[in-house]
Protein backbone atom coordinates (compact mmCIF):
# COMPACT_ATOMS: atom_id res chain seq x y z
CA UNK A 1 0.00 0.00 0.00
CA UNK A 2 1.54 3.51 -0.59
CA UNK A 3 -0.21 6.64 0.95
CA UNK A 4 0.66 9.76 1.22
CA UNK A 5 0.26 11.76 4.71
CA UNK A 6 1.33 14.85 6.32
CA UNK A 7 3.42 14.97 9.47
CA UNK A 8 1.27 15.59 12.51
CA UNK A 9 3.53 16.08 14.75
CA UNK A 10 7.80 16.10 15.88
CA UNK A 11 8.66 15.86 18.78
CA UNK A 12 11.89 14.96 20.53
CA UNK A 13 12.79 11.55 21.72
CA UNK A 14 16.03 11.61 22.76
CA UNK A 15 19.10 13.95 21.31
CA UNK A 16 19.36 11.44 18.04
CA UNK A 17 16.30 10.80 17.73
CA UNK A 18 12.86 11.88 16.69
CA UNK A 19 9.00 10.56 17.32
CA UNK A 20 7.69 11.24 14.24
CA UNK A 21 3.85 11.37 13.77
CA UNK A 22 2.12 10.96 10.31
CA UNK A 23 -1.85 11.65 9.91
CA UNK A 24 -3.72 8.79 8.34
CA UNK A 25 -6.64 11.11 8.04
CA UNK A 26 -9.10 8.49 8.43
CA UNK A 27 -7.53 5.96 6.34
CA UNK A 28 -7.16 2.39 7.40
CA UNK A 29 -4.03 0.88 7.36
CA UNK A 30 -3.61 -2.59 8.69
CA UNK A 31 -0.15 -4.04 9.84
CA UNK A 32 0.79 -6.34 12.40
CA UNK A 33 2.86 -4.76 15.70
CA UNK A 34 6.55 -5.15 14.87
CA UNK A 35 6.18 -3.98 10.76
CA UNK A 36 7.45 -1.49 9.38
CA UNK A 37 7.03 1.21 6.00
CA UNK A 38 9.54 3.03 3.52
CA UNK A 39 8.90 6.26 3.49
CA UNK A 40 10.19 9.92 2.20
CA UNK A 41 9.80 13.01 1.14
CA UNK A 42 6.79 13.05 -1.84
CA UNK A 43 7.23 12.54 -5.08
CA UNK A 44 10.86 11.45 -4.84
CA UNK A 45 12.28 8.18 -5.22
CA UNK A 46 14.62 7.45 -2.03
CA UNK A 47 13.13 6.34 1.32
CA UNK A 48 14.23 4.18 4.22
CA UNK A 49 12.44 1.50 6.09
CA UNK A 50 11.45 2.58 10.27
CA UNK A 51 9.68 0.39 12.08
CA UNK A 52 6.18 1.47 13.07
CA UNK A 53 6.70 2.38 16.93
CA UNK A 54 3.04 2.05 18.13
CA UNK A 55 0.87 -0.91 18.35
CA UNK A 56 -2.36 -0.92 15.78
CA UNK A 57 -4.70 -0.23 18.42
CA UNK A 58 -2.55 2.62 18.97
CA UNK A 59 -3.33 3.82 15.24
CA UNK A 60 -6.66 3.03 14.86
CA UNK A 61 -7.16 5.00 17.99
CA UNK A 62 -5.20 8.16 17.43
CA UNK A 63 -5.16 8.37 13.50
CA UNK A 64 -1.72 8.37 13.02
CA UNK A 65 1.00 6.22 12.47
CA UNK A 66 4.51 6.96 15.21
CA UNK A 67 7.92 6.32 14.03
CA UNK A 68 11.04 6.78 16.00
CA UNK A 69 13.12 8.39 13.24
CA UNK A 70 17.36 8.90 14.15
CA UNK A 71 18.84 12.13 13.19
CA UNK A 72 22.31 13.62 12.94
CA UNK A 73 24.22 16.43 15.19
CA UNK A 74 22.17 19.03 13.72
CA UNK A 75 18.85 17.37 13.99
CA UNK A 76 18.30 16.21 10.73
CA UNK A 77 17.22 12.34 9.72
CA UNK A 78 19.08 12.73 6.05
CA UNK A 79 18.16 13.74 2.38
CA UNK A 80 15.29 11.57 2.31
CA UNK A 81 12.95 13.48 4.48
CA UNK A 82 12.60 16.69 6.23
CA UNK A 83 11.04 16.68 9.91
CA UNK A 84 8.24 19.29 9.38
CA UNK A 85 5.41 19.72 10.59
CA UNK A 86 2.49 19.50 7.34
CA UNK A 87 5.05 18.32 5.00
CA UNK A 88 3.93 15.76 3.29
CA UNK A 89 5.46 11.88 3.23
CA UNK A 90 5.45 8.59 0.74
CA UNK A 91 4.36 5.81 3.03
CA UNK A 92 4.58 2.17 1.63
CA UNK A 93 3.88 -0.81 3.19
CA UNK A 94 3.76 -2.34 5.58
CA UNK A 95 6.63 -4.63 5.25
CA UNK A 96 8.35 -6.88 7.19
CA UNK A 97 8.03 -10.67 9.01
CA UNK A 98 9.75 -9.54 12.50
CA UNK A 99 5.85 -9.71 14.13
CA UNK A 100 4.33 -10.15 17.31
CA UNK A 101 1.93 -13.80 16.69
CA UNK A 102 -1.56 -13.92 16.31
CA UNK A 103 -2.13 -16.38 19.04
CA UNK A 104 1.34 -16.84 21.12
CA UNK A 105 1.29 -19.78 23.36
CA UNK A 106 3.72 -18.68 25.80
CA UNK A 107 2.77 -16.80 28.95
CA UNK A 108 5.70 -15.08 29.35
CA UNK A 109 7.03 -12.32 26.87
CA UNK A 110 10.47 -10.28 27.01
CA UNK A 111 11.72 -7.34 24.68
CA UNK A 112 15.33 -7.07 24.66
CA UNK A 113 16.34 -3.97 23.14
CA UNK A 114 19.25 -1.76 21.57
CA UNK A 115 18.91 1.75 20.92
CA UNK A 116 16.43 2.62 18.28
CA UNK A 117 15.61 -1.29 18.67
CA UNK A 118 13.07 0.28 20.95
CA UNK A 119 10.65 0.98 18.39
CA UNK A 120 9.19 -2.00 16.79
CA UNK A 121 9.83 -3.83 20.34
CA UNK A 122 7.60 -0.75 21.67
CA UNK A 123 4.55 -1.74 19.22
CA UNK A 124 4.87 -5.27 20.33
CA UNK A 125 4.92 -4.58 24.18
CA UNK A 126 1.66 -2.46 23.42
CA UNK A 127 -0.02 -4.74 21.86
CA UNK A 128 1.04 -7.58 23.95
CA UNK A 129 -0.94 -5.50 27.01
CA UNK A 130 -4.01 -6.44 25.49
CA UNK A 131 -3.41 -10.17 26.09
CA UNK A 132 -5.23 -11.74 29.57
CA UNK A 133 -2.76 -12.76 31.88
CA UNK A 134 0.51 -11.80 30.27
CA UNK A 135 3.81 -11.37 32.01
CA UNK A 136 5.87 -9.28 30.64
CA UNK A 137 9.28 -7.50 30.80
CA UNK A 138 11.65 -5.10 29.23
CA UNK A 139 15.40 -4.66 28.76
CA UNK A 140 16.57 -1.55 27.30
CA UNK A 141 20.30 -1.02 26.79
CA UNK A 142 21.54 2.05 25.52
CA UNK A 143 24.69 4.16 25.04
CA UNK A 144 23.96 6.93 27.36
CA UNK A 145 21.23 7.73 29.83
CA UNK A 146 19.57 10.36 27.44
CA UNK A 147 19.04 7.55 24.91
CA UNK A 148 16.29 6.09 26.05
CA UNK A 149 13.30 6.87 23.74
CA UNK A 150 9.71 6.35 25.11
CA UNK A 151 11.87 6.36 28.82
CA UNK A 152 8.72 8.04 30.91
CA UNK A 153 6.19 5.90 29.14
CA UNK A 154 8.22 2.33 30.01
CA UNK A 155 9.18 3.84 33.97
CA UNK A 156 5.42 4.82 34.58
CA UNK A 157 4.42 0.98 33.76
CA UNK A 158 6.83 -0.66 35.77
CA UNK A 159 5.64 2.07 38.74
CA UNK A 160 2.52 0.47 38.31
CA UNK A 161 3.44 -2.93 37.64
CA UNK A 162 2.33 -3.55 34.60
CA UNK A 163 5.94 -4.56 33.21
CA UNK A 164 9.15 -5.69 34.79
CA UNK A 165 11.83 -2.95 33.38
CA UNK A 166 15.99 -3.64 33.37
CA UNK A 167 17.87 -0.63 32.13
CA UNK A 168 21.80 -0.44 31.03
CA UNK A 169 23.98 2.11 30.37
CA UNK A 170 27.01 1.22 27.76
CA UNK A 171 29.28 3.96 28.12
CA UNK A 172 30.60 3.53 31.56
CA UNK A 173 32.34 7.10 31.93
CA UNK A 174 28.59 8.62 32.53
CA UNK A 175 28.99 10.16 36.05
CA UNK A 176 24.68 10.90 35.85
CA UNK A 177 23.41 7.58 35.85
CA UNK A 178 22.97 5.29 38.98
CA UNK A 179 21.61 1.97 37.19
CA UNK A 180 22.89 -1.06 35.72
CA UNK A 181 26.20 -0.23 33.25
CA UNK A 182 27.66 -2.29 30.70
CA UNK A 183 26.55 -5.04 27.91
CA UNK A 184 23.59 -7.05 28.63
CA UNK A 185 25.02 -10.44 29.74
CA UNK A 186 23.59 -13.78 30.69
CA UNK A 187 23.78 -11.99 34.57
CA UNK A 188 21.92 -9.44 33.69
CA UNK A 189 19.04 -11.54 31.36
CA UNK A 190 18.36 -13.89 34.43
CA UNK A 191 17.22 -11.22 36.37
CA UNK A 192 13.99 -11.70 34.13
CA UNK A 193 14.51 -14.98 32.36
CA UNK A 194 13.65 -17.80 34.23
CA UNK A 195 11.30 -19.66 32.44
CA UNK A 196 11.95 -21.55 29.53
CA UNK A 197 7.87 -20.80 28.19
CA UNK A 198 9.09 -17.29 27.45
CA UNK A 199 8.73 -15.64 23.92
CA UNK A 200 11.67 -13.07 23.40
CA UNK A 201 12.09 -10.22 20.80
CA UNK A 202 15.74 -9.19 19.93
CA UNK A 203 16.34 -6.07 18.27
CA UNK A 204 18.80 -3.45 18.09
CA UNK A 205 22.20 -3.12 16.92
CA UNK A 206 24.30 -6.46 15.24
CA UNK A 207 26.38 -6.94 18.16
CA UNK A 208 23.56 -6.97 20.43
CA UNK A 209 21.32 -9.45 18.38
CA UNK A 210 24.85 -11.38 17.92
CA UNK A 211 24.83 -12.01 21.36
CA UNK A 212 21.26 -12.95 22.67
CA UNK A 213 21.25 -16.31 21.50
CA UNK A 214 23.95 -17.59 23.47
CA UNK A 215 22.80 -15.90 26.15
CA UNK A 216 18.90 -17.07 26.65
CA UNK A 217 19.68 -20.63 25.20
CA UNK A 218 21.95 -20.56 28.48
CA UNK A 219 19.10 -19.64 30.62
CA UNK A 220 16.52 -22.35 29.16
CA UNK A 221 15.16 -20.97 26.50
CA UNK A 222 14.74 -22.92 23.38
CA UNK A 223 15.68 -21.05 19.94
CA UNK A 224 12.15 -21.24 18.59
CA UNK A 225 11.18 -18.62 21.44
CA UNK A 226 13.86 -16.53 20.19
CA UNK A 227 12.86 -13.99 17.71
CA UNK A 228 15.03 -11.45 16.41
CA UNK A 229 15.87 -8.51 14.12
CA UNK A 230 18.87 -6.01 13.45
CA UNK A 231 18.29 -2.35 13.91
CA UNK A 232 20.53 0.72 14.16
Amino acid sequence: MLLTLPIREVLTATPRARILRLDLGGQPFDYAAGQAVMIGRHGQEHRKPYSIAAAPEDARRDDWLELLVGVDANGQPGPHLALEPGTMVDVDGPLGTFTFPADPLEPRFVFIAGGTGIAPLRAMLRHALAIPHRDIGLFYSARTPDEFAFEPEFRAMARSGTIALRQTVTRANQTDWSGARGRLDRAALSELIHDPATLCFVCGPPALVAEMPAHLGALGIPRERIRMEEWG
